[in-house]
């Protein structure tokens, strides 16, 4: 690697400049502050795990984006974590242990071999919260409405919700009794919205079979959507139609506690299907083609690690949500104090430090260059007082 090239990091990897940094670690406060004040405790998780522990249950499109590696100590495979989620469900599994529901939030950064969408990073800053041990709707609302919070604290404007239940393709894939390889071509086929495909697919099969799943990908819009389902998808399968009204009663449910919140519902989207289980959702806002945010149902997750419990959860990348930000500036930017070793002017410094202001100490030798470093204050003996007094502009 030549000299020229030493700077420049791998494609996808990102450092952040001082604005960039303050604006994120503002809002991953901000953001952990609001899930503890709903009751959501905070973990922490390692950044490497052996990759077995790390992969299980988690589905195959996490095994694809995890780094792997060998531990020199043990010499077994540990992996680089590309989700936290799967780390919050073994503690809540194998640490926590309690029979009640419990709420956990988390933050950190996560490692991609390769970006979820063109053009993205492969080290996001994940932020997201759990409920474990509860298999009602009021928690996949409660979930729901804390997501639209945190975007809501995030200044992001014209927030839109995407819903949609895996359950409904579940137990159709069950009532025409479709096997392991025609569930995944036809899953691929919906995702891609390929109506051809889908008959082609399905050519050998009833023609209420082809019927149905080519009615799946036109079961979007608003709320009217369900009402349709009901008829076409559910009037031949109770337990279909037990899912269509689960995902009604949440979207009821949502909009008694925020009447303003701009719903989409789309029967046809299967977001993490190999891990969920009921409920999903992703949040988009104008000017941003991916979800900003994203979550859903995923029961049972604990069971590899010992015990199964129920779970619902979203999580978002501080490193997105920020990029659709105006630039960060401080609100505060600091107060100059001059090289001198006074004792009167060195308690004020640590008063001022202690009551949360920003205070620089001037370095000897740098009169005239950038003097007051940015300060829009500086300290000055007035009469023997160390005062703040504002800089002229």
């Amino acid at each position: 690697m030549s000299d020229t090239e030493r700077w420049l990091l791998p494609e996808g990897m990102e450092e952040l400049l001082p604005e960039q940094a303050e604006q994120i670690e503002f809002l991953r406060r901000s953001i952990l502050k609001l899930f503890q004040r709903w009751g959501y405790r905070y973990v922490m998780t390692p950044l490497v795990e052996h990759l077995d522990s790390l992969l299980v249950g988690a589905g195959n499109d996490i095994g694809k984006h995890t780094f792997k590696l060998t531990d020199e100590l043990t010499g077994r495979l540990l992996g680089v974590r590309a989700d936290i989620t799967p780390q919050v469900s073994r503690i809540d599994a194998h640490r926590i242990k309690q029979n009640a529901p419990s709420r956990l939030s988390y933050a950190g950064p996560v490692l991609l071999t390769q970006p979820r969408e063109l053009g993205g990073s492969r080290n996001p800053i994940q932020i997201g919260a759990e409920i474990y041990g509860h298999a009602g709707i009021e928690s996949d609302i409660e979930i729901l409405e804390l997501m639209i919070s945190a975007l809501n604290r995030s200044n992001l404007q014209d927030v839109s919700l995407d819903l949609g239940h895996v359950g409904i393709f579940r137990k159709l894939i069950s009532q025409f009794q479709l096997d392991k390889d025609e569930e995944q071509q036809l899953f691929d086929a919906l995702q891609r919205k390929a109506v051809t495909d889908i008959k082609e697919l399905l050519s050998t099969k009833s023609t209420e079979c082809q019927q149905t799943f080519c009615q799946l990908i036109e079961l979007n819009g608003d709320e009217s959507c369900l009402s349709e389902a009901k008829k076409s998808l559910g009037k031949h399968n109770p337990e279909v139609l037990d899912s269509i009204q689960e995902l009604e009663n949440i979207y009821l449910g949502l909009k008694s506690r925020n009447k303003s919140i701009n719903v989409h519902f789309d029967l046809s989207e299967l977001r993490g299907y190999q891990y969920h289980t009921g409920l999903v959702f992703a949040a988009y806002v104008p000017g941003y083609w991916q979800a900003i945010a994203q979550g859903g149902r995923y029961d049972n997750v604990g069971k590899v690690f010992g015990r199964s419990r129920c779970a619902t959860g979203f999580s978002m990348d501080l490193r997105a949500i920020c990029n659709l930000l105006p630039p960060y500036s401080s609100d505060n930017n600091g107060i100059f104090a001059p090289a001198n070793n006074d004792s009167e002017l060195l308690n004020k410094i640590r008063e001022l430090r202690e009551s949360g202001e920003c205070v620089i100490r001037e370095l000897p030798g740098t009169d005239g260059i950038d003097q007051y470093g940015g300060c829009d204050r500086v300290l000055k003996n007035t009469n023997g007082l160390w005062q703040v007094e504002k800089l002229e502009k």
